[in-house]
Protein backbone atom coordinates (compact mmCIF):
# COMPACT_ATOMS: atom_id res chain seq x y z
CA UNK A 1 0.00 0.00 0.00
CA UNK A 2 1.29 3.42 -1.08
CA UNK A 3 -0.72 5.48 1.18
CA UNK A 4 0.24 6.07 4.99
CA UNK A 5 -2.29 4.02 7.55
CA UNK A 6 -4.04 6.09 10.02
CA UNK A 7 -4.71 3.80 12.68
CA UNK A 8 -8.60 4.91 13.62
CA UNK A 9 -8.98 0.82 12.93
CA UNK A 10 -5.38 0.00 13.75
CA UNK A 11 -6.10 -4.17 15.25
CA UNK A 12 -9.61 -4.39 13.78
CA UNK A 13 -10.07 -7.48 11.52
CA UNK A 14 -13.08 -7.02 9.24
CA UNK A 15 -14.97 -9.08 6.95
CA UNK A 16 -16.88 -7.58 3.69
CA UNK A 17 -19.05 -9.19 1.49
CA UNK A 18 -19.43 -8.32 -2.21
CA UNK A 19 -15.65 -6.72 -1.42
CA UNK A 20 -13.89 -7.36 -4.88
CA UNK A 21 -15.50 -4.03 -6.65
CA UNK A 22 -17.88 -0.93 -6.24
CA UNK A 23 -18.77 0.09 -3.04
CA UNK A 24 -17.29 -2.92 -1.35
CA UNK A 25 -13.45 -2.48 -2.56
CA UNK A 26 -13.72 0.82 -1.50
CA UNK A 27 -14.48 0.11 1.92
CA UNK A 28 -11.76 -2.31 2.03
CA UNK A 29 -9.37 -0.55 0.30
CA UNK A 30 -10.03 2.39 3.37
CA UNK A 31 -10.14 0.08 6.06
CA UNK A 32 -6.44 -1.39 5.56
CA UNK A 33 -5.39 2.17 4.66
CA UNK A 34 -6.58 3.20 8.23
CA UNK A 35 -5.09 0.14 9.83
CA UNK A 36 -7.41 -2.91 9.78
CA UNK A 37 -6.68 -6.04 8.48
CA UNK A 38 -9.83 -7.34 5.90
CA UNK A 39 -11.06 -10.62 4.86
CA UNK A 40 -12.80 -10.28 1.44
CA UNK A 41 -15.30 -12.12 0.28
CA UNK A 42 -16.87 -12.34 -2.94
CA UNK A 43 -18.06 -14.49 -6.22
CA UNK A 44 -15.27 -13.03 -8.52
CA UNK A 45 -12.26 -14.65 -7.99
CA UNK A 46 -10.08 -13.00 -10.53
CA UNK A 47 -11.01 -9.55 -8.89
CA UNK A 48 -10.73 -10.95 -5.24
CA UNK A 49 -7.06 -11.95 -6.75
CA UNK A 50 -6.38 -8.62 -7.77
CA UNK A 51 -7.06 -7.14 -4.91
CA UNK A 52 -5.15 -8.99 -2.88
CA UNK A 53 -1.81 -8.48 -4.73
CA UNK A 54 -2.80 -4.68 -3.49
CA UNK A 55 -3.49 -4.82 -0.23
CA UNK A 56 -0.75 -7.53 0.36
CA UNK A 57 -0.58 -9.67 4.10
CA UNK A 58 -3.52 -7.38 5.70
CA UNK A 59 -5.82 -9.10 3.28
CA UNK A 60 -7.56 -12.79 3.02
CA UNK A 61 -9.70 -13.61 0.23
CA UNK A 62 -12.35 -16.02 -0.17
CA UNK A 63 -14.08 -16.69 -3.43
CA UNK A 64 -17.97 -17.97 -3.00
CA UNK A 65 -21.33 -17.19 -2.81
CA UNK A 66 -22.39 -15.38 0.58
CA UNK A 67 -26.38 -16.64 -0.25
CA UNK A 68 -24.69 -20.12 0.60
CA UNK A 69 -24.02 -20.36 4.74
CA UNK A 70 -21.44 -22.98 4.25
CA UNK A 71 -19.07 -19.72 2.18
CA UNK A 72 -20.24 -17.43 5.23
CA UNK A 73 -18.77 -20.06 8.18
CA UNK A 74 -15.93 -20.24 5.88
CA UNK A 75 -15.33 -16.08 5.64
CA UNK A 76 -15.56 -16.28 9.71
CA UNK A 77 -13.57 -19.28 9.95
CA UNK A 78 -10.79 -17.59 7.99
CA UNK A 79 -10.75 -14.27 10.13
CA UNK A 80 -10.61 -16.11 13.13
CA UNK A 81 -7.63 -18.55 11.76
CA UNK A 82 -5.61 -15.79 9.92
CA UNK A 83 -6.06 -12.67 12.02
CA UNK A 84 -7.38 -14.40 15.50
CA UNK A 85 -10.47 -12.38 15.55
CA UNK A 86 -13.35 -10.85 14.10
CA UNK A 87 -14.13 -7.26 15.03
CA UNK A 88 -16.36 -6.04 12.45
CA UNK A 89 -18.46 -7.31 9.10
CA UNK A 90 -19.68 -5.22 6.51
CA UNK A 91 -22.68 -6.76 4.30
CA UNK A 92 -22.78 -5.38 1.23
CA UNK A 93 -23.50 -8.06 -1.73
CA UNK A 94 -25.88 -6.72 -3.83
CA UNK A 95 -28.06 -6.61 -7.41
CA UNK A 96 -29.85 -4.33 -9.07
CA UNK A 97 -33.41 -4.16 -10.97
CA UNK A 98 -32.85 -1.53 -13.22
CA UNK A 99 -36.26 0.28 -12.17
CA UNK A 100 -37.96 -2.79 -13.31
CA UNK A 101 -42.18 -1.63 -12.75
CA UNK A 102 -44.05 -5.51 -11.65
CA UNK A 103 -46.66 -4.52 -13.83
CA UNK A 104 -44.52 -4.52 -16.99
CA UNK A 105 -43.24 -8.09 -15.66
CA UNK A 106 -44.69 -11.93 -16.69
CA UNK A 107 -45.89 -13.07 -13.42
CA UNK A 108 -43.05 -16.08 -13.52
CA UNK A 109 -40.51 -13.97 -14.16
CA UNK A 110 -41.51 -11.65 -11.49
CA UNK A 111 -41.29 -14.70 -8.65
CA UNK A 112 -38.07 -15.71 -10.38
CA UNK A 113 -36.46 -12.18 -10.13
CA UNK A 114 -37.72 -11.47 -6.56
CA UNK A 115 -36.11 -14.92 -5.19
CA UNK A 116 -32.94 -14.00 -7.23
CA UNK A 117 -32.94 -10.19 -5.86
CA UNK A 118 -34.14 -10.99 -2.29
CA UNK A 119 -31.40 -14.04 -1.54
CA UNK A 120 -28.35 -11.89 -3.12
CA UNK A 121 -29.91 -8.91 -1.12
CA UNK A 122 -31.20 -9.58 1.56
CA UNK A 123 -30.41 -13.47 2.65
CA UNK A 124 -26.80 -12.50 2.04
CA UNK A 125 -27.02 -10.38 4.97
CA UNK A 126 -28.80 -12.51 7.42
CA UNK A 127 -26.68 -15.15 7.19
CA UNK A 128 -23.24 -13.70 7.29
CA UNK A 129 -25.01 -11.89 10.36
CA UNK A 130 -25.82 -14.91 11.94
CA UNK A 131 -22.64 -16.69 10.72
CA UNK A 132 -20.57 -14.10 12.47
CA UNK A 133 -22.60 -12.74 15.82
CA UNK A 134 -20.75 -15.28 17.97
CA UNK A 135 -17.56 -13.88 16.76
CA UNK A 136 -18.70 -10.08 17.11
CA UNK A 137 -20.34 -10.88 20.55
CA UNK A 138 -16.84 -12.34 21.64
CA UNK A 139 -14.75 -8.79 20.25
CA UNK A 140 -17.84 -6.30 21.54
CA UNK A 141 -17.70 -5.62 17.42
CA UNK A 142 -20.32 -4.45 15.10
CA UNK A 143 -22.09 -5.44 11.80
CA UNK A 144 -22.45 -2.68 9.01
CA UNK A 145 -25.15 -3.04 6.02
CA UNK A 146 -25.00 -1.45 2.88
CA UNK A 147 -28.88 0.06 2.67
CA UNK A 148 -29.26 2.99 -0.17
CA UNK A 149 -31.39 5.69 -0.29
CA UNK A 150 -34.27 3.35 -1.94
CA UNK A 151 -34.30 2.06 1.89
CA UNK A 152 -36.30 5.15 3.07
CA UNK A 153 -37.97 6.36 -0.54
CA UNK A 154 -39.56 5.65 -3.97
CA UNK A 155 -37.28 5.89 -7.20
CA UNK A 156 -34.00 4.88 -6.62
CA UNK A 157 -35.33 1.12 -7.98
CA UNK A 158 -37.77 -0.76 -9.58
CA UNK A 159 -40.39 -2.52 -6.74
CA UNK A 160 -38.14 -5.02 -5.92
CA UNK A 161 -34.99 -3.67 -4.95
CA UNK A 162 -36.60 -0.81 -3.19
CA UNK A 163 -38.41 -3.43 -1.71
CA UNK A 164 -34.91 -5.36 -0.65
CA UNK A 165 -33.74 -2.24 0.49
CA UNK A 166 -36.72 -1.41 2.91
CA UNK A 167 -35.72 -5.07 4.38
CA UNK A 168 -32.21 -4.05 5.22
CA UNK A 169 -33.08 -0.94 7.10
CA UNK A 170 -35.42 -3.01 9.17
CA UNK A 171 -32.89 -5.81 9.67
CA UNK A 172 -30.92 -2.75 11.09
CA UNK A 173 -32.94 -1.59 13.29
CA UNK A 174 -34.24 -5.04 14.87
CA UNK A 175 -30.82 -6.43 15.17
CA UNK A 176 -29.13 -2.91 16.78
CA UNK A 177 -32.32 -3.51 19.27
CA UNK A 178 -31.53 -7.52 19.85
CA UNK A 179 -28.06 -7.49 19.82
CA UNK A 180 -26.84 -4.50 21.83
CA UNK A 181 -24.69 -4.09 24.20
CA UNK A 182 -23.23 -6.46 22.90
CA UNK A 183 -22.42 -5.41 19.11
CA UNK A 184 -23.33 -2.26 17.23
CA UNK A 185 -25.56 -2.66 13.95
CA UNK A 186 -25.48 -0.05 11.52
CA UNK A 187 -25.88 0.85 7.76
CA UNK A 188 -24.87 3.10 5.46
CA UNK A 189 -26.92 4.65 2.58
CA UNK A 190 -25.56 5.57 -0.91
CA UNK A 191 -27.16 7.29 -3.29
CA UNK A 192 -26.82 6.93 -6.93
CA UNK A 193 -22.94 6.00 -7.18
CA UNK A 194 -20.89 4.77 -10.11
CA UNK A 195 -20.06 1.21 -9.62
CA UNK A 196 -19.98 -1.93 -11.69
CA UNK A 197 -23.39 -2.95 -9.43
CA UNK A 198 -25.36 -5.49 -11.56
CA UNK A 199 -28.74 -6.85 -12.56
CA UNK A 200 -30.33 -10.05 -12.38
CA UNK A 201 -30.24 -13.05 -14.10
CA UNK A 202 -33.91 -13.50 -13.99
CA UNK A 203 -34.58 -10.31 -15.86
CA UNK A 204 -31.98 -10.92 -18.47
CA UNK A 205 -29.88 -7.96 -17.37
CA UNK A 206 -26.88 -9.36 -15.43
CA UNK A 207 -24.72 -8.20 -17.49
CA UNK A 208 -25.10 -4.56 -17.23
CA UNK A 209 -23.19 -2.49 -15.26
CA UNK A 210 -24.27 0.72 -13.41
CA UNK A 211 -20.55 2.48 -14.49
CA UNK A 212 -20.85 1.93 -17.85
CA UNK A 213 -24.65 3.36 -18.76
CA UNK A 214 -23.96 6.95 -19.62
CA UNK A 215 -27.73 7.97 -19.47
CA UNK A 216 -28.05 6.54 -15.77
CA UNK A 217 -24.82 8.46 -15.21
CA UNK A 218 -25.91 11.76 -16.03
CA UNK A 219 -29.70 11.01 -14.53
CA UNK A 220 -27.59 10.81 -11.20
CA UNK A 221 -25.78 13.90 -11.40
CA UNK A 222 -28.57 15.78 -12.68
CA UNK A 223 -31.12 15.13 -9.05
CA UNK A 224 -27.78 15.93 -7.04
CA UNK A 225 -27.73 18.60 -5.08
CA UNK A 226 -24.10 18.77 -5.28
CA UNK A 227 -24.38 18.22 -9.47
CA UNK A 228 -22.69 15.30 -9.55
CA UNK A 229 -22.61 10.85 -9.55
CA UNK A 230 -20.66 9.87 -6.29
CA UNK A 231 -17.95 7.06 -7.04
CA UNK A 232 -17.48 4.36 -4.55
CA UNK A 233 -14.27 6.06 -2.57
CA UNK A 234 -17.21 9.17 -0.96
CA UNK A 235 -18.95 6.30 0.82
CA UNK A 236 -16.00 5.09 3.07
CA UNK A 237 -15.46 7.17 5.55
CA UNK A 238 -18.99 6.91 6.37
CA UNK A 239 -17.84 2.80 6.65
CA UNK A 240 -15.13 3.68 8.64
CA UNK A 241 -16.83 6.03 10.95
CA UNK A 242 -19.71 3.29 12.03
CA UNK A 243 -16.33 0.50 12.44
CA UNK A 244 -14.38 2.95 14.84
CA UNK A 245 -14.32 1.95 18.19
CA UNK A 246 -13.23 5.58 19.37
CA UNK A 247 -15.79 7.65 17.15
CA UNK A 248 -18.29 5.39 16.22
CA UNK A 249 -19.17 4.03 20.05
CA UNK A 250 -22.16 5.32 20.60
CA UNK A 251 -23.69 4.60 17.05
CA UNK A 252 -26.10 1.97 17.59
CA UNK A 253 -29.29 1.56 14.63
CA UNK A 254 -28.13 4.56 12.83
CA UNK A 255 -28.32 4.76 8.76
CA UNK A 256 -25.76 6.94 7.48
CA UNK A 257 -27.31 8.89 4.39
CA UNK A 258 -24.99 9.48 1.86
CA UNK A 259 -26.50 10.79 -1.48
CA UNK A 260 -25.34 14.53 -1.66
CA UNK A 261 -28.00 16.07 -0.46
CA UNK A 262 -31.21 14.15 -2.68
CA UNK A 263 -32.85 13.68 0.41
CA UNK A 264 -33.28 17.14 1.55
CA UNK A 265 -35.52 17.81 -1.58
CA UNK A 266 -37.46 14.68 -0.90
CA UNK A 267 -38.48 15.26 2.66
Amino acid sequence: MGEKMTGNLSGQTVLITGAASGIGEAVALRFVKDGANVVALDRNADALAGLADRLGDRCAVLAGDCTEADICKQGVALALERFGKLDCVVANAGVYDWYKRIDRMEVADMQAAFEELFRINVLSTLLIARCSIEALRKSGGSLIVSCSNASFRAGGGGTLYTASKFALRGIVYQLAYEWAPDVRVNGVAPGGTITGLSGLDALESSSRRLDSENRTVEMVAKASPLKRAAEAEDHAGCYALLASRRDGKNLNGTILVSDGGLSSRMG
